[in-house]
């Protein structure tokens, strides 16, 4: 016999609607993930939901051939923004892989290889402008990282500088705000209060970020630019596969879906920050490595990158403890004919067959049947051998198997770097010094108010 799956008590009619907080979902999935355990479930206006909170269980369900990506709630939300971009794609839709296809090779390890000036161009001068804000200067370093994530991905895939560290800030960053808000917050609601209160939201966010990436398009289409990059592949490629290449309709779906899926990068890079000022023997390792592996010329070239293993160690343990990426969605792969339930550790579980289920990274990532100690940073259990060997549902910080994120190569080039030149060259001092982690997001989660003051490192 199967053991029930906990579930919070809930109220009548309601369900668990006032146990998952619409403004803080993440937050509070990590609530419940500590209190139930490996696996637990919600019922929300008749909807259940199952979320799976331990590495061995979200391990299982990571399994291709028993399970795929689900695509339902916030993620149908977020198509009126992109359609059926690489993100939001149906299983049995064909444009998943006529995008992938075009796409991939211009993210692969060997073309995000070249990006590296472009990334540590937009690094240089958000480092500069942190050296003249002056010691004294109070500021959230998630603030500024979201526009230099912003001005990287726009320089690096569709060759534009935006010039955006400096000034009013961009209106794409709270465009991706308000989208994927709504989005999440949406399945939440009555339709009808979708309708006639929140509906303006949606709609004023989504013709701010697909008017900026037509202007992206409008203006490669009228430039002599020969740069062989991102968006020239949107524009001209064809699907190998198919011969087919993406409407501009579909090249601006890609165009906005890009900025909102490296998101969740500035929101690891500001955790990352609080977790070394808060373990500054860490940040005394990462430093001497920093200087070992540069040199005596203190220059910064790719080949560095792939010889920085102790801040690898840190980047990947600020995304194991962070979450910047908090969740993806899973489901059983149809069997026609046969509405079973599906079993889950050996048996111990049972789902319906259709049922959706929600991977908690806070659980997972930080399962003590994995990790010792599982609150505190260790960057070295993320290095070697060490790090090798321990299970893939504890490394899924860029989703899971063909729908895993596009662009984590990107990514991770961008966390390193960004990561490297900053531990290098700004000494950070949080403002309040008894600041604790508490998170709060959409497609993403951050810190919520950590502030910091940051000066020149002399070296």
């Amino acid at each position: 016999m199967s053991t029930p799956i906990p579930q919070p008590p809930g109220v009548p009619l309601l369900g668990n609607i006032f146990d998952v907080d619409p403004s803080n979902t993440w937050w509070s999935l990590k609530t419940l993930a500590e209190k139930y355990g490996e696996i637990f479930q919600i019922k929300v206006l008749g909807h259940r939901v199952v979320f799976v909170a331990s590495a061995a269980l979200a391990g299982e369900i990571c399994d291709e051939k028993r399970f795929r990506k689900y695509v339902g709630g916030p993620v149908v939300e977020i198509r009126y923004t992109v359609h059926d971009s690489l993100f939001t794609a149906f299983d049995h839709e064909p444009s998943w892989g006529i995008a992938h296809r075009i796409i991939a090779p211009h993210l692969s390890p060997e073309a995000t290889a070249g990006l590296f000036d472009e990334i540590l161009q937009c690094t240089d001068e958000l480092v500069s402008k942190w050296h003249g804000l002056g010691p004294d200067a109070r500021f959230r370093p998630l603030d500024h990282l979201n526009r230099l994530n912003l001005e990287a991905t726009t320089l690096t895939f569709f060759g534009k500088k935006l010039n955006c560290l400096d000034g009013p800030e961009h209106p794409v960053i709270q465009a991706m705000e308000d989208a994927t808000s709504e989005a999440i917050k949406r399945p939440t609601r009555p339709k009808l209060l979708n309708t006639l209160v929140h509906g303006g939201k949606l709609k004023r966010a989504t013709k701010t970020l697909r008017g900026f990436a037509a202007e992206m398009v409008k203006e490669r289409q009228e430039s002599k630019s020969d740069r062989h990059d991102l968006l020239w592949a949107l524009l001209n490629g064809k699907d190998p596969q198919t011969g087919v290449g993406l409407s501009e309709s579909q090249v601006i779906d890609e165009i906005v879906t890009m900025p909102i899926g490296s998101s969740t990068a500035p929101c690891a890079i500001s955790a990352g920050i609080l977790f070394l000022l808060q373990n500054p023997d860490a940040l005394a390792k990462a430093r001497d490595e920093i200087e070992a592996v540069l040199g005596a010329d203190g220059v910064f070239r790719h080949e560095h990158v792939a010889k920085l293993a102790y801040v690898a160690g840190v980047v990947r343990e600020t995304l194991r403890l962070s979450c910047a990426a908090p969740g993806f969605n899973i489901e059983p792969i149809p069997k026609p004919g046969d509405e079973s339930p599906v079993l889950l550790a050996g048996g111990k579980y049972q789902v319906p067959h259709n049922q959706a289920m929600i991977i908690v990274l806070a659980g997972a990532n930080r399962d003590p049947a994995v990790f010792e100690d599982p609150l505190a940073f260790r960057p070295e259990r993320m290095m070697g051998d060490k790090f090798e060997q321990l299970p893939p549902a504890v490394k899924k910080w860029f989703g899971n198997g063909k729908r895993e994120c596009i662009g984590k190569h990107w990514a991770w080039e961008f966390l390193v770097i960004v990561m490297a030149k900053l531990i290098r060259d700004v000494d950070f001092e949080a403002a309040d010094p008894d600041y604790q982690l508490k998170q709060d997001g959409w497609f993403n989660i951050r810190p919520i108010d950590f502030f910091v003051k940051a000066k020149p490192r002399a070296r």
